[in-house]
């Protein structure tokens, strides 16, 4: 997750060498089918399940037995080696996803989901309202989430530069946790590591993220059914408007 370089550090009028970790940031090309789909920029690591979780808030899986196969394509010691990777459906199976919103021709940036959608109408949002519930948590256990996720930041502590993404179950439990230096790719990455793992539903669950709450961080969290999302920092416009209207 991280990489050691060599830094000039100041203290106030004072410079010395020394050597800081930064985030990885590098381009991972997902194909489907051996066709590409698309390009993120992504923090290594759990590429399995950023794939899964990428193509499940696309609509084009529903659970893991839908894969046929996954796996990077070439060989140890190619210049691209573990930047594609390729997934195969099962033979027979139609791809879900409405028309246009897997045309994708352009890199999707560490900092948006949206951005490669390669028309205004294949960026709207595809979820289905979450279906009505009594649940109900506390504003105090959401309190709880924050210093938790904090705790399990491992490599945010180490670089200072990773987002998080995490699952709690109705208790305040610490379920899952995924970092990334895409927030979009945080939250594919712990819905993914779910679907990967034969979860059946996350609707008795609560998504917690490390930035704002956008509107592409609500639509991932209305196709995994999630009822609450909550974030350390500020929703924007959209997704106020998104989360009512779902």
């Amino acid at each position: 997750m991280h990489q050691e370089v060599r830094i000039t550090r100041w203290n106030g009028t004072e410079a010395a060498d020394a050597i800081d970790c930064v985030a990885i940031e590098a381009p991972l090309e997902i194909l489907l089918d051996g066709e590409s789909l698309a390009v993120t920029m992504r923090t290594p690591g759990d590429d399995f399940a950023l794939a899964a979780g990428f193509l499940f808030a696309e609509g084009v899986l529903k659970s893991s037995w839908d894969i046929g196969a996954m796996g990077y394509v070439g060989r140890p010691g190619d210049p691209d080696w573990q930047n594609l990777l390729n997934v195969h459906l099962k033979p027979g199976l139609e791809v879900r996803a409405l028309p246009g919103s897997l045309n994708r021709n352009f890199i999707a940036s560490s900092s948006c989901g949206v951005c490669g959608k390669a028309s205004l109408e294949a960026a709207r949002c595809t979820a289905e309202p979450v279906p009505d519930t009594s649940l109900r948590v506390s504003a105090n256990l959401i309190r709880t989430f924050d210093p938790l996720m904090r705790a399990e930041q491992q490599g945010f502590g180490r670089t200072g530069g990773l987002h998080a993404a995490a699952l709690f179950d109705l208790t305040g439990k610490l379920i899952a946790l995924s970092e990334d230096v895409g927030r979009h790719n945080a939250v594919d990455k712990v819905v993914g590591r779910q679907v990967l793992g034969g979860a059946g539903s996350l609707a008795e669950h609560l998504l917690m993220v490390s930035g704002r709450a956008s509107f592409e961080i609500l639509q991932k969290a209305a196709v995994a059914r999630l009822p609450i999302l909550c974030a350390v920092s500020a929703p924007s416009s959209l997704a106020v408007h998104l989360a009512r209207d779902l």
